[in-house]
């Protein structure tokens, strides 16, 4: 047993243990967010209940079931629920979504299954989803087309429906485009001569002639704007021409405009294929539409969109800065004191909270440069801040900061183990020092600076608290990436999945509603990271396979 010891085999089976128990711990919490986020898109049964409470009101109640619980009856006797006959030790309640929030009040409701006179599974329930006020639950008996009620058959509705939704869902998307592309650029054109205009005038440069032609621009671009405008109510107005007829669960008909409806399923009749399709159709929209209703519904591509360009802006910021910084205190510095305190101060860097980043990025990097740059280079636009307010350049450069200890590490990692013969040989041939890190130095070392790369953009695309205060918001209006002129606009605020995860989870006004979308965004940005730190990872593994030859 002691010789058993001593070899050292107990160690190195208590290190793969503590291993294999760290990776089954991460695989599991994966699965567990996976399965909790991937279920929120799955169509769920649509139910029907009678309820009949203690005091004998019967009412009905559509819904799905989002979570149930077993509840001590003593509890809810203390709470004030008066039962007509002993239910047990435990109660089983349930918590169901209702929808239709304009009428009801609340999206959730729970339910006792004391209270339960019956439950059903009705195939001519519809789910109607909607850009405003959630989902609507009912009975779906009449379209109403340019006026005109069209009573139709339970077997045709559902096909006349969809064919009705599909027509205003793509005048409405016709019209949000040319809402926000074609108008939009109007807009921004009209707010470039204005701030031109502005320029002159502050240069004392502004000349009746400028004057006119200036007016003449604005007046031509009014002129177009009006078109368009006109353009837009008329697609606005063919998108609200037919509505439907619902029958909810109070048995009142109600009205809605098929203009806020973007899908209706019928998911109780819906196979097992047909809750496949639907399900990655549901996933598609999660993936590529904009968010609605305070982030708790709709999609996340503004998110995603902003999170891979800030970190890939971050990476092309801190990459250069920290393989300069470790190539000169590895190859150029002199070993002494100063050298020494400043390798130790890197160190100490990566150790510095986030959040203080934040607050310095807010103060030298928004009020400070951003400041400056707005009065040096667009005081025609001041007090309004162009460059002085949060954006993604400076979260971008406070991340690049945040991260910058670990690129220079491993870079100097990496050139440590380049053996001192491979430089002599270099310098021997005739070759000069800049030549040789150029072409034999940094090359040997490239693998090491991917490494920090890797670890800088896995540590950067998780951050959310500096962010919070260099230029993240909960709704961005425009991306920072458009077609108008210069098409790169680094001055915008943006949409961030790390802070999306927290406004949803924390400030969302409907907690229970933005539960599953929590872990469905969540295993996004775990996603997200993956997919960037992998393709990371099979350039460095391109490049160490390249040059392993200089090795030998």
């Amino acid at each position: 047993m002691s010789k058993w010891v001593k070899s050292g085999s107990p160690w190195i089976w208590m290190t793969g243990g503590a291993v294999s128990i760290s990776l089954i711990a991460v695989l599991g919490l994966l699965l567990l967010i996976a399965w909790r986020g991937l279920s929120y898109f799955w169509p769920a049964t649509v139910y029907q209940w009678e309820l009949e409470d203690s005091a004998g009101v019967r009412s009905t109640l559509i819904g799905e079931i989002y979570d149930r619980e077993e509840v001590p009856t003593e509890r809810l006797i203390a709470a004030g629920q008066v039962f007509k006959q002993d239910p047990g030790e435990f109660v089983t309640r349930y918590l169901v979504k209702t929808g239709n929030r304009e009428f009801v009040g609340l999206d959730f409701r729970w339910i006792l299954a004391t209270d339960i006179v019956s439950r059903s599974e009705p195939s001519d329930v519809a789910k109607l989803e909607r850009a405003k006020n959630g989902n609507f639950y009912g009975y779906p008996i009449a379209v109403i087309e340019n006026g005109k009620r069209l009573e139709l058959a339970n077997d045709v509705i559902e096909a006349s429906l969809m064919e009705h939704i599909e027509r205003a869902v793509a005048l409405s998307d016709k019209a949000l485009k040319l809402q926000k592309q074609d108008i939009g650029s109007i807009n921004y054109e009209i707010e470039r001569l204005r701030l031109k205009e502005r320029g002159y005038e502050l240069d004392g440069e502004l000349t009746e002639s400028l004057k006119s032609e200036f007016a003449a621009a604005k007046e031509a671009l009014h002129q177009d704007y009006l078109v368009l405008e006109k353009e837009l109510f008329a697609l606005r107005e063919q998108a609200a021409r037919d509505s439907v007829i619902v029958r909810d669960m109070r048995g009142v008909e109600v009205e809605l405009k098929l203009d806020a409806v973007l899908d209706v399923t019928y998911v109780n009749h819906l196979g097992l294929i047909g809750k496949f399709k639907h399900w990655f159709v549901s996933m598609g929209r999660f993936l590529w539409d904009d968010p609605r209703e305070a982030n708790t519904e709709g999609g996340v591509f503004p998110a995603i969109f902003g999170t891979v360009f800030m970190v890939l802006l971050m990476a092309v910021i801190v990459t250069p800065f920290g393989v300069i910084a470790a190539i000169y205190m590895h190859e150029y510095a002199k070993k002494g004191p100063i050298t020494k305190a400043i390798r130790i101060a890197v160190i100490n860097l990566a150790g510095v909270p986030s959040i203080v980043y934040g607050v310095f990025g807010l103060g030298f990097f928004v009020y400070m440069m951003g400041g400056s740059i707005d009065q040096l280079f667009y005081a025609e636009a001041l007090p309004a801040p162009t460059f002085g307010s949060p954006g993604v350049i400076w979260s971008a450069l406070t991340l690049a900061i945040l991260t910058l200890p670990v690129v220079i590490v491993s870079t100097e990692e990496g050139l440590s183990r380049i053996p001192s013969a491979v430089r002599q040989g270099s310098l021997a041939l005739g070759a000069t020092k800049a030549e040789t890190l150029w072409r034999i130095v940094i090359p040997m070392a490239s693998p090491a600076i991917m490494t920090g790369l890797i670890l800088a953009v896995a540590r950067a695309a998780g951050e959310v608290a500096p962010l919070m205060l260099v230029g993240v918001v909960k709704l961005a209006p425009t991306l920072p990436l458009d077609f108008n002129f210069p098409f790169v606009h680094l001055e915008r605020k943006f949409m961030h999945l790390g802070f999306h995860i927290y406004d949803v989870g924390f400030q969302s006004p409907n907690v229970e509603a933005a539960r599953p979308l929590v872990y469905a965004t969540s295993f996004l940005l775990v996603t997200v990271i993956m997919a960037l730190n992998l393709t990371a990872i099979s350039v460095r593994n391109h490049l160490r396979e390249k040059y392993r030859s200089l090795e030998h």
